[in-house]
This record gives C-alpha cells, sequence and structure tokens, in this order.
C-alpha cells in the first residue's frame, strides 16, 4: 500500500493508493506498463472539500500517458456513484486539483491490469423476470480476485424491485474500499447509487423503477464466501410522476428528459431519437433534444397552427395561437404531466424556491412540503425588454388541476386574502411572493397553484403593475398590456413520503374548516336558490361587456 504524497509514476501490475491532500494541490499520476492489456481503476472512497464543486475541486482521469489524453472522466464532490474507470491501452493518467479551503481530503483509488477477452463465471448478467435469484462467482466458495461482475435487473414496466441478500460475507472495512457490492437506482453505474457494503450482513433494497444494477467489485486479497441475493418485484404506488420539460419558441424547440423517468418507462436513454433519427440528443444527467421547428421530423399543421414532435413513447408539442405558444408535453397513455405554463407575446413561468433569496428552485414535482412550511414563489418574465414590469394579481389554490371544485384565494386583485401571505416588491421581470402550506392539504392529497399575471408597460406611471392592492372598482380603470396565468403543482404533504405515524390531530379551528371546505356548495345551497335570479341578471349584463377568448391570455386594451 504506497502513500504517494504528490502524484507517482507507476508501473506495478496492481496497486492500491491511499492519498491525503490539503488546499491549493494539483498532483498527477500516471500509469504506464508495457502489456497489452487494459486498466481497471477503482476510486472505491473519496472525501473532498464539503463545499467544493467540480469546477474547482475534482480528479480528472485521462485515456493515456498524459494529462494531453482524451478525458476518459471526472470524480468531484456531488459523484452519486463508485467510480469505476477503464482504459482502452496500457496507460491511463488521474489529476486530483483541490480548491484553497483548509481540510484533509482523503481518497483510496486501486488499479490492476486485466484481459477484457477474460471472462469469469457467474460473473454478472442480465436479469429479466419479475422475480429471481443472483450469486457472487464460485459462491458459496471464495469469490476470485480482481473480479468486477455486473447485473442489470429489469421487471415490468411501472413496477419496482425489492432486492434482499439471504447470505453476504465480503472483506469488511469501514469505508468498503477493498472488496464491496454497490447498488444503483437505474441501468447505469455512473449515477444514482442506493447503496454500498461489505463485511457480514444481510441488506436490502429497493429502487424507485423497474430497473437495478448491482455491481460486485474485489481486490487481491482476503476472499470470503460472497453472497446470495433474491430479487422480487412489485407495482408501483399510482402512476409514475413524469419528470420532463418542454420549452418553445417562435423557431425551436428544447425536449428535457430525466434518464430515471425513461428508465421508469422501460427505455434506455441511448436508444431514444425524434422522428428523424439523425437528430440525436445530449445526454448527461438528463436526455436534452435541442432543435429548429423546421427540422428532425416535426409536423406541421396549418390548420391548428401546431408544431409537434413525435417520440417513440412521448409527443411533445408547441401550439402557436396569436404570436404566443403554449407548451405541452404528455405520454401516449394520457399520463399528461401536471406542471404547465400558458404564455403569451411574453414567456412567462412560475416555480418554488427554497427560501427568499430565489436563488435556488425546486426542482422536484411533486413538491413535499410539511404543514405550515413556508414557501416562496416567483414568477418570472423571460424578456429582454428593460420597459416590461410583471405584478401577480391574483392566486388561487385547489385541490384540482382544472380548478373546476372548491378553490381557495391566496391574492386577489394584488391584495393578500390569506394571513399568511406576503407579497414582495414588485421587481422590474420578477413578481415574488411567499405563504405557508394552507391547512387543506390535510384533506386533499394534492393541491394545485393558479396565478394571473399582468404584463404593464413600465413607462406608465399609472399602470395596474404600480399600484399593488386595489378594490375591483379601480381595478375595472387600471391599464395593462398582457394578461395571462400559470399553474404549478402538484404539492404534497411530506406525509405522503413517509409512514403515517408522523401525522397529528387537527386542532379543533382545522377540525371546524376541513369540513366548511369540503361541504362548501352543501352549506352555501340555500344561499345560492335565494339569490339565483340575482346571479343570472348579473350574468346577462357581463356576458355583452366581456369577450370570450379561446385561449388561456388575451390582449386587452390599454385605458
Amino acid at each position: 500500500l504506497g502513500v504517494p504524497r504528490c502524484g507517482a509514476s507507476l508501473h506495478d501490475l496492481n496497486k492500491a493508493l491511499r492519498i491525503e491532500l490539503n488546499a491549493n494541490a494539483s498532483c498527477v499520476w500516471q500509469i504506464q506498463r508495457n502489456a497489452n492489456q487494459t486498466i481497471r481503476l477503482i476510486f472505491s472512497y473519496f472525501k473532498f472539500a464539503p463545499s467544493s464543486s467540480c469546477e474547482t475541486e475534482s480528479i480528472k482521469v485521462y485515456d493515456g500517458p498524459s494529462s494531453n489524453s482524451p478525458l476518459l472522466g471526472q470524480v468531484c464532490n456531488d459523484t452519486d456513484a463508485v467510480p469505476v474507470l477503464q482504459s482502452s491501452s496500457d496507460s491511463l493518467t488521474f489529476l486530483i486539483t483541490t480548491n484553497s479551503a483548509a481540510f484533509t481530503r482523503n481518497f483510496f483509488v486501486f488499479y490492476y491490469y486485466f484481459s477484457p477477452e477474460t471472462k469469469i463465471e457467474n460473473c454478472g448478467g442480465q436479469l429479466t423476470g419479475p422475480n429471481g435469484t443472483l450469486t457472487s462467482p464460485n459462491y458459496p466458495a471464495a469469490y476470485p480476485e480482481f473480479a468486477y461482475c455486473v447485473w442489470h435487473i429489469q421487471t415490468a414496466k411501472n413496477s419496482k424491485i425489492n432486492l434482499k441478500f439471504q447470505d453476504f460475507f465480503l472483506e469488511l472495512d469501514q469505508n468498503c474500499q477493498f472488496d464491496f457490492t454497490a447498488v444503483y437506482d437505474g441501468l447505469t453505474t455512473n449515477t444514482g447509487l442506493i447503496g454500498k457494503v461489505c463485511g457480514r450482513a444481510q441488506p436490502a433494497f429497493e429502487s424507485s423503477s423497474n430497473v437495478m444494477t448491482v455491481v460486485l467489485s474485489t481486490d487481491y486479497a482476503n476472499s470470503y464466501k460472497g453472497f446470495s441475493a433474491q430479487y422480487t418485484s412489485a407495482p408501483l404506488p399510482g402512476p409514475v410522476e413524469p419528470d420532463t420539460l418542454l420549452t418553445c419558441s417562435s423557431d425551436s424547440m428544447k425536449i428535457v428528459l430525466s434518464k430515471s423517468y425513461l428508465a421508469s418507462l422501460g427505455y434506455n436513454e441511448t436508444h431514444l431519437q425524434l422522428n428523424d433519427p439523425s437528430c440525436r440528443p445530449v445526454i448527461t444527467e438528463s436526455v436534452i433534444f435541442s432543435f429548429p421547428l423546421a427540422s428532425c421530423g416535426t409536423t406541421k399543421k396549418v390548420k391548428w397552427d401546431k408544431s409537434y414532435v413525435k417520440l417513440t413513447i412521448i409527443i411533445a408539442k408547441c401550439k402557436m395561437e396569436n404570436n404566443s405558444t403554449l407548451e405541452v408535453i404528455y405520454i401516449t397513455k394520457s399520463n399528461i404531466i401536471q406542471n404547465t405554463t400558458a404564455v403569451g407575446r411574453y414567456n412567462v413561468s412560475m416555480s418554488f424556491y427554497d427560501s427568499d433569496s430565489f436563488s435556488k428552485p425546486v426542482r422536484q414535482s411533486p413538491y413535499y412540503v410539511d404543514l405550515n412550511q413556508t414557501l416562496f414563489a416567483q414568477v418570472s418574465l423571460h424578456s429582454t425588454d428593460p420597459n416590461l414590469l410583471v405584478f401577480v394579481d391574483t392566486c388561487i389554490a385547489s385541490p384540482r388541476p382544472d380548478f373546476g371544485s372548491l378553490t381557495y384565494d391566496l391574492i386577489r386583485s394584488g391584495c393578500s386574502k390569506d394571513d399568511t401571505v406576503v407579497t414582495y416588491p414588485t421587481l422590474e421581470h420578477y413578481g415574488r411572493f411567499k405563504f405557508n402550506a394552507f391547512r387543506f392539504l390535510r384533506s386533499f392529497p394534492s393541491v394545485y397553484l393558479q396565478c394571473d399575471i399582468l404584463i404593464c408597460d413600465n413607462n406608465n406611471a399609472n399602470s395596474r403593475c404600480t399600484e399593488g392592492c386595489i378594490s375591483r372598482q379601480k381595478r375595472a380603470i387600471s391599464s395593462y398590456t398582457w394578461k395571462t396565468h400559470t399553474v404549478v403543482g402538484p404539492i404534497r404533504l411530506k406525509r405522503e413520503l413517509r409512514s403515517a405515524d408522523h401525522s397529528e390531530s387537527l386542532t379543533k379551528a382545522d377540525a371546524e374548516e376541513t369540513p366548511n371546505l369540503q361541504h362548501y356548495n352543501f352549506y352555501t345551497l340555500s344561499f345560492v336558490v335565494l339569490i339565483s335570479n340575482i346571479i343570472i341578471a348579473v350574468a346577462v349584463i357581463l356576458k355583452y361587456h366581456k369577450h370570450q377568448a379561446g385561449y388561456s391570455y388575451q390582449r386587452i386594451q390599454t385605458s
């Protein structure tokens, strides 16, 4: 076991390195030997400075004798895997750089030369049944040295995998640096690490989709009996939430699909293509298609003013109306996502953020929150025009994404209707507010938020966007340029993620409010009957004063 301080030139057939570095290091290790073999390099333990990023602190591995060779891979603080890299020849180089933080970094890496054509029996494979078993090579006898076995388990769509080790005995080490088993939530070993285990145990793992990967890695000493494991599959609880993003403009489309979501549908992201197979995606943590509207097999239907592109399992559609876009993305089995954005001539979106700094948007969907947790929402106008101002006029919440049933006012005509709502001063292209998770989250599994957004000319000192909270009568004579609305959700209680024993009993006020919300129509029925004639008369009058448009936004004449 070598302990090089900063870099070395290595020529052994195999070697383990325990590396310790401090701040501002830049160290190069070169592995080279005259052998017609390949190098497997394993970083079985790494600890960077806690605040470091890939830009400031990393391990870079190059496929050749120097750092000028092609980059093979990178390891950094947020690497969610046990990195295993393989050279294409008999030389490999890795460079470790650290930032200026005062912190002791620790790494354990070992490598060995091997011949790819030499196969170990019962070492990895494909498992596709609803249940099955897997064992380490030679089980129950000692597993071989320098083994690297990968099992891919894939069950039926919309199912999850439960893996349990009935017998497990690998070399014991506190950080599982020598021999280990790693389990991944997905088809690859590059990300999605569920756990890494060694020693004596009976570990169990569960996937989030119908694919799981199991890895066994061993070094050159201290072999034991290995493991015997069994997996079973079970249906996922409810529909799989799509993790997708579609961005449309007047001349291009961008489609972003998460690899884990594709895996849950039983597809490999490397095989995904558009109608035109020459239009390949960029694959990072997600699968990203970006292309002009008139290319890659898009179809334009002039009658409905639609352009759309059809993937094997997904249809992405950009609907163009009146110099605007409406973005919709859905699975062919009618599994429509719940995060939609309707925009007019200007591109408007709404997102939740993790704090009042509004610097880090919440990416998860559904958004799981605690009861009475403060939620931070921001409406953004994506425009380079400095003379535009955005204003949050009205926001309502509902347990239904179509807002056709019970609704609850958070903001109405710029006025806070919930005592937890706090609006921030208007900041050019941003409208911001915060509120507490509402109490009827206890009564409904999901809650959605819809906001009416006004866009004004900043040169008009008397525009609606500068007036804040006003009465309905005054609002009727205020001016603004465009009106649109945007919807986000679902918002769900965190109790959906964990066992129900975390739930608490309702307070007396909650107990009174919840049935009032649930039986709203019943308690207001008599009142509705008494004033129904008045409502009909008002509706007839309003009919002649309100233009009904077929879109989710409309142009407003400036008064």
